[in-house]
């Protein structure tokens, strides 16, 4: 259909087939994120603890409650909502543009408009906005790097030229999200949407469903185990309290107040302030955290899978060498070019195109650029007779150029070697001499090309390259250079316990050299894909526990690997930027997409997205997911530390028969001022010097393990026999409950702060802490300092909270006991700190 089809039958196809999009996770509207939150089990739990006191007619304990659960569920909204709003403005390859005919008339539309049947035109720098067979072609190369993770440009043919070159056939497809980079075509769209290669790819990753992380499903667990525990326990202090004391109102008052004290409430915030703060201060770092709890797991990550083209290396073509038999020059020390090397250099640049799409043309163009600069060997005033491409059967091609100063035609050819010399007509001599030279070079992982150059008399150009009278030039190599950042990265891997594994589609000689040269070690060999495939996944496991270089790999065996690491017990991280990434992504611990170049089914299937393609950035994100971990520890001990007292204040008095010492007003005094202003403490501590060269923490390790409980516990006991004591004390020689009441939370309160100063690091950290949590520590002292006054000091606020001001003796008797209490809550850390070395 040279018209191409009319605009009827484009809507009924459109109608039938639906737009051409990629199935790539649809960005969640506010109401879906709202529905989100409102539906997780903590702050349901929340909720419904502020409804019981609504119900029991204590508005005001139960709108303070509220309250402070609606100021959790914004935050946690809006931080969701601006990863979504980020993740929006990355969408960038999704829907291009196409040069369509349609009605007789070329018209650019939108990609996602295309429809079967289209007759589509590409060009050189154009993406392929659908899956296409050609109809015409002219010296077409497609970079097919995001499908096949391969740098090097794959030659198309129209279906007649796939059909004539029975020797070597060139494919006649070209698929949606791929590059032209040199020449024109003309094709047919045969496939859109999800029956494309592109959409194929992204239906394989709903079959991967998303899981809750260890610390996500631990912490649930905990706070349902918890919550039934504390309602058990309420009812039963609940009846106790109306048996032995005969008063139900003050039972159910009592029963309350226990419930609100061993309510883990506090859990949900600090889980949902470090992962909030803890993605900003990644996205400020320029790593985007698409799932906000992997951020923690990254700590665990054992095994790091690397995709090579574009991880490891730039997906960027540059020479690298040049040899011409009688010198060799390497770019890397940056030295002059040797004048022997001048005309190999000059007419590789001769032979390529001014402006170019093609990687290799754009590599060789530079490298003149910076290195013929200030010669005669730069052209820019010769004209470009005529070309001869490069065919299945001649892998060379030719440029025909006209100097101003001569009357003769300059040709310049590079190509295959093989290709180069069969032009050149080479004694066996030079061949073998030339050949053992490529075979160097390629056990190094570069790709060469030869070079040769010819001049020509006559006015009528021949019909083939072979007529010409070629003389070699010399061997030029390039090479997909590795990111400068990657050694460093790796070595720093290697020092944190992670092992780094490269996978690529590459040979295996390349594959292991590009390893070497990013510091991977090589002793246990390599594994291709063929060898992969054909073993089960338990077999597998048992195999790769040594191998680092993956190669020729397709996307399906990337995948197989994945879980094969998982099988073996490996928490597995894998980056990547292709199309052809995206299931293993989805299918790792935390899938890691690079954003800048890579794809938006990549960026929609993976955990976290580097916005600056910095592969050290990765190294990043897993220093603050051990950060975040650690600090999650440290705070969870203070919770367990807090509760203590506040559960035993609730029950003791009870089964001691004196007045309650703790109302429902005081737990949540301890619940919306301390937990939550900890929480910011404890989130702003740096990591300990060493965090980084220590092993990454078992899989099976918990957050709440017995390490931490029972830091929590010794430190809460010990809290809460002195409060007892300080209440009898007192109570003994004022006679005044209401006065016993107000010291003994006065103590309490300053413990708390204690508690934070003891908890905010481990060990010998404490001297090395940042200002910035010193800072919040101040200023979260002076606030509760002034609160605690309020309490004390306004008569409404005191009677709100049954006390009578202690005289200025008792509060110094109160600092003193807190100072001793700091003192208790050190030596019992340190205790446990000596304890873990001698058992290290």
């Amino acid at each position: 259909m040279p018209d191409g089809l009319s605009d009827r039958e484009v809507q009924q196809r459109l109608a039938k087939d639906g737009p051409n999009e990629l199935p790539v996770s649809r960005p969640r509207s506010r109401l879906r994120l709202l529905r989100a939150i409102v539906a997780d089990p903590m702050f349901l739990l929340l909720l419904a603890c502020g409804g019981i006191y609504l119900l029991l007619g204590d508005k005001r304990e139960a709108l303070m409650l509220l309250g402070f659960v609606l100021v959790v569920m914004a935050m946690t909204y809006f931080q969701q909502q601006r990863t979504e709003r980020s993740l929006d403005a990355l969408r960038d390859l999704s829907s291009p543009q196409a040069l369509v005919m349609r009605g007789g008339r070329l018209s650019r539309v939108p990609a996602r408009e295309l429809v079967c049947g289209d007759t589509v035109l590409l060009a050189e720098g154009v993406r392929v906005p659908a899956d296409l067979v050609l109809t015409e072609a002219t010296n077409l190369q497609v970079d097919e790097s995001l499908l096949t993770g391969e740098s090097v440009p794959i030659d198309k043919g129209a279906r007649t030229q796939a059909a004539e070159g029975a020797s070597a056939p060139v494919s006649a497809e070209v698929f949606a999200g791929t590059l032209v980079t040199r020449g024109s075509a003309r094709g047919q769209v045969v496939a859109t949407g999800l029956q494309s290669q592109l959409g194929r790819i992204g239906v394989s990753l709903r079959g991967l469903g998303e899981e809750a992380t260890p610390i996500q499903a631990e912490t649930r667990r905990i706070v349902r185990r918890v919550a039934v525990l504390g309602l058990m326990l309420a009812a039963g202090l609940t009846v106790a309290y109306a048996l032995l004391l005969g008063d139900w109102l003050h039972g159910v008052l009592a029963g309350l107040t226990l419930a609100m004290a061993i309510l883990p409430e506090e859990l949900s915030v600090i889980l949902t302030v470090f992962m909030g703060l803890g993605a900003w201060r990644l996205a400020r770092e320029q790593v985007l955290t698409r799932n906000v709890p992997a951020i923690a797991l990254l700590g665990a990550t054992t095994v790091l899978c690397v995709d090579k083209t574009g991880t490891l290396t730039s997906n960027k073509m540059a020479v690298r060498r040049l040899w011409s038999g009688s010198a060799e020059y390497d770019t890397l020390p940056g030295l002059p070019l040797p004048e022997a090397l001048h005309a190999v250099l000059e007419f590789a640049v001769l032979a390529s195109h001014r402006l170019a799409f093609d990687p290799m043309d754009t590599a060789i163009a530079d490298a003149g650029q910076r290195l013929l600069a200030k010669t005669a060997h730069l052209h820019a005033d010769w004209t470009l007779i005529d070309d001869y491409a490069l065919s299945p059967a001649m892998l060379a091609m030719s440029r025909v150029w006209q100097s101003p100063d001569s009357h003769e035609r300059i040709i310049a050819a590079k190509g295959s070697p093989e290709a180069i010399i069969d032009l050149c007509h080479l004694d066996p001599a030079t061949r073998s001499q030339i050949a053992r030279q490529v075979a160097l070079w390629a056990a190094d992982g570069l790709r060469v090309l030869g070079v040769a150059q010819a001049t020509f008399a006559a006015e009528t150009l021949p019909g083939q390259q072979h007529d010409f009278a070629f003389a070699f030039s010399g061997l030029l190599a390039l090479e997909d250079p590795l990111r400068p950042e990657v050694p460093a990265a790796i070595a720093e891997c290697h020092a944190a316990g992670i092992k780094v594994v490269m996978i690529t589609g590459d040979h295996p000689v390349t594959a292991l050299s590009i390893a070497r040269q990013a510091g991977l070690p090589t002793d246990g060999g390599v594994m291709t894909g063929q060898t992969l495939a054909a073993l089960p996944t338990a077999a597998l496991a048992q195999q790769i526990s040594r191998i680092t270089v993956f190669c020729r790999i397709s996307p399906a065996q990337k995948l197989h690997l994945v879980q094969a690491f998982r099988y073996s017990g490996e928490v597995v991280a894998m980056t990547g930027d292709g199309v052809n990434d995206a299931p293993a992504l989805k299918a790792a611990h935390i899938g890691v997409a690079m954003g800048a170049h890579g794809t938006d089914v990549a960026r929609e299937a993976a955990d976290v997205v580097l916005l600056k393609d910095d592969f050290a950035s990765l190294l990043t994100a897993v220093r603050y997911g051990r950060r975040v971990f650690a600090n999650l520890r440290k705070a969870v001990v203070f919770v367990v530390a807090v509760h203590v007292p506040i559960v035993g204040l609730s029950i003791v008095p009870v089964l001691l028969g004196w007045p309650m010492l703790l109302m429902p007003v005081h737990v949540l005094f301890l619940q919306l001022i301390i937990d939550p202003a900890c929480s910011m403490v404890f989130e702003a501590q740096p990591s300990e010097a060493d965090a980084m060269q220590k092993p990454p923490r078992s899989p099976a390790s918990r957050l709440f393990d017995t390490k931490v409980l029972a830091l929590g516990l010794w430190q809460g006991t010990g809290l809460l026999l002195v409060l007892l004591a300080v209440y009898a004390y007192t109570k003994s020689e004022t006679a005044s409950d209401d006065i016993a009441r107000a010291l003994t939370f006065f103590v309490l309160i300053l413990s708390n702060l204690g508690l934070i100063q003891a908890n905010r690091s481990w060990g010998r950290a404490s001297k090395q802490a940042a200002g910035t949590a010193y800072r919040y520590l101040a200023w979260i002292s002076l606030a509760t300092g002034l609160l605690l006054a309020a309490t004390l000091y306004i008569p409404a606020i005191r009677q709100l909270f049954g006390f009578v001001a202690p005289s200025a003796r008792w509060l110094l008797f109160g600092v003193a006991v807190a100072v001793a209490n700091l003192l208790w809550f050190e030596t019992v850390k340190r205790l446990g700190f000596i304890r873990r070395k001698t058992m290290s």
